[in-house]
């Protein structure tokens, strides 16, 4: 079984590396789903995976000085406490009972949706921003705060939003800011969130480290792969079938 799930940590590792999505858009619902794995070890474990991953990308965005610290500071300011409180209440549920079970399935459906949604109108968001507008710096902080309140509840439930909803928040949020700047931004801001949150899980027993390790000798590769190849494959068509899946399995995910 080990071989399947490094299999399956290259493929994810493949595809996040051609398309940019999170990984945790892809892994969770594969563990759940086609190996069975309960929905709060499928979180719990694809977190540690996510700090694991994004660490290394975030040591090379902070090299190329392509991080807002101060953004950072703001969104973990909201994200870090929600992650927590979020916790505490899972494991008030009992993390193996159905309750919790039905909880995660639900919120990851819909998390799911959401990212699709935000991937087939990535182009359409992006067209929203307007350079020339009024700085509303208290707005701004404020939002960008609730931003990280939202993606610190979704990402410690369902392992997924810190990248399509913190990116498609942030090019809103700060559209002075290139591109590169806000994905770089977002990388080094998901490392304390999945950290903790991880770290969380682990701690109410949500973690397994063997799977864990399994999952990332797959996706380091398939990472490194994925992303030399992106410029020879027409990502437009991809991030549409990716969109397609993740709806099919949103849907399954919720009316199980």
């Amino acid at each position: 079984m080990s071989l399947l799930y490094i299999l399956s940590g290259a493929c994810v590792g493949l595809i996040v590396g051609l398309t940019g999505v999170g990984g945790g858009s892809l892994m969770t619902p594969i563990l759940v789903l086609l190996f069975g794995i309960h929905p709060a070890t499928a979180v719990g474990t694809d977190l540690l995976y996510a700090a694991v991953t994004k660490g290394t990308g975030s040591i090379v965005h902070g090299f190329k000085q392509n991080v807002a610290w101060k953004v950072v500071g703001l969104l973990a300011a909201g994200s870090v406490p929600a992650a927590a409180a979020t916790l505490v209440v899972i494991s008030h549920l009992g993390i193996r009972s159905a309750a919790s079970a039905h909880l995660i399935n639900v919120a990851l459906g819909c998390a799911l949706l959401l990212t699709a949604t935000l991937l087939l109108f990535r182009k359409w968001i992006q067209s929203l921003r307007r350079v020339s507008q009024e700085p509303h710096p208290t707005r701004d902080l404020v939002l960008t705060v609730v931003t990280g309140v939202v993606v610190g509840f979704l990402v410690s439930i369902t392992s997924v939003g810190a990248g399509a909803v913190g990116v498609t928040a942030l090019l809103l949020l700060y559209p002075t800011y290139p591109t590169v700047r806000i994905v770089g931004t977002d990388v080094v801001h998901a490392v304390p969130l999945t950290l903790v949150a991880g770290l969380g899980h682990w701690w109410i027993g949500s973690v397994d480290l063997v799977l864990l390790s399994s999952l990332l000798i797959g996706s380091i590769p398939g990472i490194l792969v994925g992303s030399y190849a992106a410029p020879l494959i027409p990502e437009r068509g991809l991030r549409m079938l990716l969109a397609i899946v993740l709806t099919l399995v949103a849907a399954k995910l919720i009316l199980s």
